[in-house]
């Protein structure tokens, strides 16, 4: 059972992972790969509104992603922007990347090869993950400004659209977990981690919502 505390705790998580970006005009927009294709639609909702002139859907494949997007997961974007208006000249597919530090290594050579001047960069996730996107990307690439975007919801409207209480909390959890642990293994800059949020993920860690922490950690959870 969900007790209050425990969505008391939850959105303090959710608030903390929206970075609160002001969408502007930047060079180009570049949607993340997962299971969700609102990332497409809102890549394409953003080029629409002149946001960006080009989209870069980076993504391959995992276990989550295997059935429904079988043929990738940039692919899949790219085949939904593509529905929703977007011109295909306006569209770069990258298909290889697994993990977070791909999508933006990945990304960033693909615009180099097509000749591509970035000076910054929309990047476009899932809404709780603003904050890891673009602590990532201030990493990888320092030199352009990043600006975090994703669609516009509420936390009671996300678990609405996933349909899984429990499993939404959990996924909240692991990111902040990779908040916490990933600047130290240099994947990411660091980030301060207000108190109240801390102890919120640790009542949450020790309510049981664990599924999304990296093992090790939940081993000693």
């Amino acid at each position: 059972m969900i007790s209050s505390q425990d969505w008391a705790d939850t959105r303090r998580l959710w608030d903390y992972h929206q970075m609160g970006h002001s969408v502007r005009p930047c060079s180009v927009a570049i949607g993340l790969g997962s299971h969700d294709l609102g990332v497409a639609d809102t890549a394409a909702d953003l080029y629409r509104r002149g946001m960006a002139p080009l989209l870069v859907f980076t993504g391959a494949t995992s276990p989550t992603t295997r059935q429904r997007m079988p043929r990738g997961e940039a692919v899949h974007y790219r085949e939904r922007a593509l529905e929703l208006g977007v011109h295909d000249s306006a569209i770069l597919v990258e298909p290889r990347a697994r993990n977070t530090g791909e999508n933006i290594r990945f990304s960033r050579a693909v615009l180099k090869e097509a000749g591509v001047d970035v000076a910054s960069v929309l990047l476009i996730s899932k809404p709780y993950e603003e904050r890891r996107a673009y602590a990532t990307a201030r990493k990888l690439w320092p030199e352009v400004e990043i600006i975090s975007a994703s669609t516009p919801m509420s936390l009671d409207e996300y678990v609405d659209s996933i349909g899984d209480a429990r499993l939404v909390i959990d996924m909240l959890v692991g990111a902040l977990q990779r908040l916490l642990i990933y600047p130290e293994q240099g994947f990411m800059i660091s980030q301060h981690v207000p108190a109240d949020v801390l102890q919120a993920y640790e009542r949450l860690r020790q309510r049981g919502f664990t599924s999304r922490l990296l093992r090790s950690d939940a081993a000693s959870s």
